[in-house]
C-alpha cells in the first residue's frame, strides 16, 4: 500500500506494508545515487531493528553505520543536535548520501533537523516505528529540536526522500506507547474523518484497531498528505491549511512542558488538550455541545487522560511561545462539528478566559 505526496518539487512515496524493514535497501537502492547512509536510531529501538535495515541496505549495496540517541524526549536538544552533526562528519558524510531515522517522533525530528542543517541539507528517509511516527511526525517535512523555553522551537521543514512503515513494528510497543499514538489517531478523525473516529469508537482498544491497523495508518497519512500538500510551510489555506493539524496541540504542550516532558508522553497530552479545547469551543458557542464528552468517551477506551490539571500561571507562561502565535493573537483550532476542525485566529488573552472563566 502507497502513498504519493506531490509537494512541489519534493514528491515521494510512503509505503505502508509488513515486513518493509528487510526491503527498505531495494527501494532505496532505485531513489538514491549515493554510497552512505547513516542510520539515527534510539537505545530502545536501535537493538531491535537495526541490524536488519542495516543488513537490508548493504544487501543493496550502500556503506550503513548506525548513530544511537538515547531514548526520549530530552534527546530533542541542542547539545544532542551538535553531537550528530559531529557524529555525521566523522562517519564522512557527502551531500550525496542520506540520513536515515529509524525510530519514533524524537528519532525522526533530531535526525531530520540534521539532515537538513549538515552541509546545508542532506537527503533524509523516514522509518517509524512508532505509531505516533507512523501516523504523524514521518509525514509532512516538520523537523525539530526543543529549546529549554519550549518544544520544537528551533526547526525547519525539510521533506524526506521516502517514508517506509512497518506495522510488524508495532507489535514490540507497550500498550502506554501503543496508546500515545492512539491519541494522534484520534485527533485525525476529529478533524477530518468522522467515520474513522466512529469505528475506533467501535474498535473500544488496541486489539480492535490493530484488526485493520494498515488501513488506520494510510487513512491519517492521506489526511496528513492532503493538507501538507495544501499548505506546506503552515501559512494557512481553506479551514486553516495545515494548523488544523494541531487541534488539541496548544493546550497538549503546555501539558507536556508544564509536567517536565516526563508525566505525560505527546500523545497524552493532545489527547487532553483536543477535551480542552472542545469544551472551549462549547463555552464559546462554536463547538456542538456534547463533543467534549464524545471525545472524552473514546480517549477512555485508549487509556487516554480526558483532563491535566495546570494552573492560569502555568498556562499564560507557556501558551506565549507557542508557534501558533501571532503577537497578541493565536490561532485556536476548533471543532465545527466532530470530523471538521478548523481555524478561530483570537486573542491569546481571551482564549485563556475562557478556560478559567
Amino acid at each position: 500500500m502507497k502513498l504519493q505526496v506531490n509537494v512541489p518539487g519534493k514528491e515521494y512515496e510512503i509505503l505502508c506494508e509488513r515486513g518493509l524493514l528487510d526491503r527498505v535497501g531495494e527501494y532505496l537502492r532505485e531513489l538514491l545515487s549515493g554510497q552512505f547512509c547513516a542510520i539515527v536510531t534510539d537505545s530502545n529501538v536501535g537493538p531491535l531493528y537495526a541490524e536488519r535495515v542495516v543488513k537490508s541496505l548493504e544487501s543493496a549495496g550502500f556503506r550503513a553505520e548506525v548513530i544511537i540517541v538515547p531514548a526520549g524526549e530530552k534527546s530533542k536538544n541542542p547539545e544532542m543536535l551538535l553531537n550528530l552533526w559531529n557524529e555525521l562528519t566523522e562517519r564522512g558524510i557527502t551531500r550525496s548520501d542520506t540520513v536515515v531515522a529509524l525510530g519514533g517522533g524524537v528519532v525522526g525530528d533530531l535526525a531530520g533537523f540534521a539532515a537538513a542543517s549538515i552541509l546545508r541539507g542532506v537527503r533524509f528517509v523516514q522509518i517509524p516505528t512508532s505509531l505516533l511516527a507512523q501516523v504523524d511526525s514521518s509525514v509532512g517535512g516538520k523537523v525539530a529540536i526543543d529549546l529549554p523555553s519550549g518544544k520544537n522551537l528551533a526547526g525547519a521543514f525539510w521533506q524526506p526522500a521516502a517514508v517506509f512503515i512497518d506495522p510488524d513494528c508495532l507489535d514490540t510497543l507497550s500498550d502506554r506507547v501503543f496508546n500515545d499514538g492512539m491519541g494522534e489517531v484520534i485527533k485525525y478523525g476529529a478533524i477530518r474523518d468522522p467515520e474513522l473516529f466512529a469505528q475506533l469508537d467501535r474498535d473500544g482498544g488496541r486489539a480492535g484497531v490493530m484488526s485493520h491497523i494498515g488501513d488506520v495508518i494510510l487513512r491519517c497519512c492521506d489526511i496528513k498528505r492532503a493538507t501538507v500538500v495544501e499548505d506546506e510551510l503552515d501559512n494557512g489555506g481553506a479551514h486553516g491549511g495545515r494548523l488544523v493539524l494541531n487541534y488539541g496541540h496548544t493546550f497538549g504542550h503546555v501539558y507536556e512542558q508544564t509536567y517536565g516532558f516526563e508525566t505525560y508522553t505527546h500523545g497524552e497530552g493532545v489527547a487532553a488538550g483536543m477535551v480542552t479545547a472542545a469544551r472551549i469551543g462549547e463555552k464559546m458557542g462554536i463547538t456542538p455541545a456534547g463533543t467534549a464528552d464524545r471525545i472524552c468517551a473514546v480517549l477512555k477506551k485508549y487509556d487516554l487522560p480526558c483532563e491535566i490539571r495546570v494552573t492560569e500561571e502555568e498556562v499564560r507562561r507557556t501558551i506565549g511561545k507557542d508557534k501558533k502565535n501571532r503577537g497578541a493573537k493565536i490561532h485556536f483550532i476548533y471543532l465545527k462539528e466532530l470530523g471538521d476542525g478548523e481555524d478561530r485566529f483570537m486573542p491569546t488573552e481571551e482564549l485563556i478566559r475562557s478556560l478559567y472563566n
